[in-house]
């Protein structure tokens, strides 16, 4: 599972008012084959000048991707545009949310899902195959705790959550972005958490993956100097992967390569004396 959003594997705007979990209806280029789906550009009028770690990915979408892209985008899509979203109204119910960044072609996403439908998921990337093939996976399951949110991560956080309204999230198998003067394109830095943990409920979980080891290094590194977040692991190091991660394809087939998986998994936690952001 490649995350292809704010850290992928290379594979990887504010109009009306609109509800939550509606698609936002938007004149499109002559050309542009979903215009029921999702948005080419959701947040286009919040330009900045920071460096994106993702890159939109419109491949070959297979025939079932596009139907289900049709379909079901209006019920189970979201473009990440600026708008505020109220999460019990998108999901319809009050259950526990976990944001998902990056799910590839979502079949751990739908795993996931399906293995704890007390959890609702909001699986964000901009990668349209990997788009429409979760929410076919997600039909054919008859999952109603997923949401599929298309655009830039760090929008959805800084702009449409609401403070303490997650209890969770997943990075699983970001880019690694293996040369040296591209790592400030990992997703996984200190501003990051910054504004994750502001999201974040007391005692939520932050949990990554990656198969490459100096990433994996990082990560650890800046998850423990971050004061909003304590790991897991008693002895202050990796984490076995928990049995709810689903082994992926894209894991196996590192596995198979002889790559090592390393899990990281902090929780949030707040500290006496301390103002939270």
């Amino acid at each position: 599972m490649s995350d292809s959003l704010s850290a992928p594997e290379p594979s990887r705007p504010a109009l009306g008012d609109h509800h939550p979990g509606e698609s936002v209806r938007r004149t499109r280029a002559k050309g542009e084959r979903f215009p029921d789906g999702p948005s080419a550009d959701p947040a286009g009028s919040h330009f900045e000048r920071r460096i994106r770690s993702f890159q939109p990915r419109r491949s070959r979408v297979t025939a079932g991707q596009a139907d289900a892209l049709q379909r079901l985008w209006a019920k189970w899509g979201l473009d990440i545009d600026g708008h505020s979203v109220d999460l019990a109204e998108l999901f319809g119910n009050d259950n526990p949310v976990v944001l998902e960044i990056g799910f590839g072609m979502g079949e751990a996403t739908a795993q996931m899902a399906a293995a704890d439908p007390e959890t609702n998921i909001l699986a964000v990337d901009v990668h349209t195959p990997g788009q429409g093939n979760l929410l076919n996976l997600a039909d054919r399951g008859g999952l109603t705790n997923v949401r599929v949110a298309n655009g830039d991560a760090i929008i959805l956080l800084r702009e449409m959550l609401p403070p303490d309204s997650l209890d969770g999230v997943r990075v699983y198998f970001p880019d690694p972005w293996p040369k040296k003067r591209h790592h400030k394109r990992r997703l996984l830095q200190p501003e990051f958490l910054d504004l994750a943990a502001t999201r974040l409920r007391t005692g939520a979980i932050v949990h990554c993956a990656t198969d490459w080891e100096p990433y994996a290094e990082q990560m650890l590194e800046v998850l423990t100097a971050h004061p909003d977040f304590v790991n897991t692991q008693a002895d202050g190091g990796f984490s076995p992967r928990p049995g709810f991660r689903p082994l992926t394809r894209f894991e196996g087939q590192g596995l198979d390569k002889g790559h090592v998986v390393n899990d990281l998994l902090f929780r949030r936690v707040r500290h006496e004396g301390r103002r939270d952001h």
